[in-house]
């Protein structure tokens, strides 16, 4: 089990700052091999979820209030370090960005822009596919609607 925190932009370290953005262009530039706008703007709007383990951080993600990315609340940036995923930490992050939004929000309702191999993993954690597959930045993605009615 990991420990969890949530943050605004505001309360981030620049050490923190500094290792999140590391973690996301690890996973999603470098081990993806997917050149995209990683800082888009989004992130001083959203609350940041930190997996910590051994002070650091491995896990991550950054939710949003609904209307501010999707018109239901959201999560996205869905990262774990690569030498950790054998220990099911995506698992720890989401379950803890789900209850932040239920506790900072108020919502159930959830909408995330997931990429397809990862499909049975949010499905495993509730989430429904709505609509076809698309591209985004280069790479087959779903969205997936967790709370009803969707």
């Amino acid at each position: 089990m990991i420990q969890t925190k949530v943050k605004t932009f505001s309360e981030l370290s620049l050490k923190e700052l500094y290792r999140i953005l590391q973690l996301r262009s690890e996973v999603f530039v470098v081990e993806q091999d997917c050149v995209y706008q990683d800082i888009d703007g989004k992130d001083e709007k959203s609350l940041h979820v930190l997996g910590i383990k051994n002070n650091q951080i491995i896990a991550y993600t950054r939710i949003f209030k609904p209307g501010d990315y999707f018109k239901e609340s959201s999560i996205g940036r869905v990262v774990v370090a690569k030498n950790e995923r054998q220990y099911k930490y995506g698992y720890d992050i989401m379950k803890a960005s789900i209850n932040a939004i239920k506790d900072y929000y108020g919502e159930t309702k959830i909408k995330i822009s997931a990429q397809i191999y990862l499909k049975n993993f949010y499905n495993n954690l509730g989430f429904h596919e709505v609509g076809e597959a698309y591209l985004e930045d280069g790479i087959p993605h779903i969205a997936m609607i967790k709370g009803l009615p969707f």
